[in-house]
């Protein structure tokens, strides 16, 4: 069946949102109570959450079960704890995967105490929060976190999870779909990247600023859905950090 090529931009402002007292969230899809039928994922993309944390905060323990879950840290540090035994500081140019697979626990929460003194400043933590399915329920749960630093400083698309078989030899985390990887790029202003081709890509901007060909100005927070398409060319218009899900494979409806 031919799919017609579809580049589909949404703006920062349409998200749902959830605004608690320390947590302020942003929702590409239905998330929780919010729930839309007509938006529920894109390709294996289900969830793609904005989330800033206040500090002495976060999320307490809480069940994933059959879910490879990423987590992106924009700015400041996460601690991660889960009833297999990681644990890990989550903080920017560090890349982590999470399992969920058969089950597992976890809890979530800003590594910066409420009240903090000079030496250890007090601040929210941004991060953003994706999760794909994997290619087959009841795996084995696991964890896993890379230092990404170096290969985002070279600059370009850097491909940090993947499933996928030409990123082996790569510095990339492995996750348990071999149609879905993510790419982070960090660009200065006139800098650009060419997008994958794929049958379905998601394109968020978390931080900065950037034009899309063919598509026009993007601010924070906006994201493109793409279909049956790809190799436009992204530039920076102030600094910007820029998350692409590329994906070979769509959830079954």
């Amino acid at each position: 069946m031919n799919v017609r090529p579809e580049i589909n931009v949404r703006r920062a402002e349409e998200r749902f949102a959830t605004k608690i007292s320390w947590l302020d969230s942003k929702h590409s899809f239905s998330f929780g109570h919010h729930h839309d039928p007509g938006n529920t994922h894109h390709g294996l993309l289900l969830v793609n959450n904005d989330d800033v944390v206040k500090p002495g905060t976060g999320f307490e323990t809480h069940p994933h079960r059959d879910m490879e879950i990423v987590t992106w840290v924009l700015r400041g540090a996460l601690v991660h704890q889960d009833s297999e035994g990681h644990n890990g500081v989550i903080y920017p140019g560090l890349a982590q995967r999470m399992s969920a697979g058969t089950g597992i626990l976890h809890s979530e929460k800003n590594d910066r105490p409420a009240e903090a003194g000079r030496d250890a400043p007090s601040e929210p933590v941004h991060f953003v929060q994706m999760w794909v399915v994997p290619d087959e329920a009841g795996i084995a749960p696991g964890y896993e976190q890379l230092e990404i630093e170096d290969e985002l400083l070279r600059g370009g698309l850097v491909p940090v999870v993947s499933g996928m078989a030409r990123h082996e030899n790569r510095s990339a985390i492995r996750i348990r779909n071999k149609y879905a990887a993510l790419h982070v790029a960090r660009l200065a202003p006139g800098q650009s990247v060419e997008l994958p081709e794929a049958p379905f890509l998601h394109l968020f901007v978390p931080r900065g600023a950037a034009s899309l060909e063919g598509a026009g100005d993007l601010r924070e927070g906006d994201a493109v859905r793409f279909t049956a398409t790809g190799g436009q060319r992204l530039t920076a218009t102030e600094p910007a950090e820029v998350l692409v899900w590329e994906m070979h494979a769509t959830i079954a409806a």
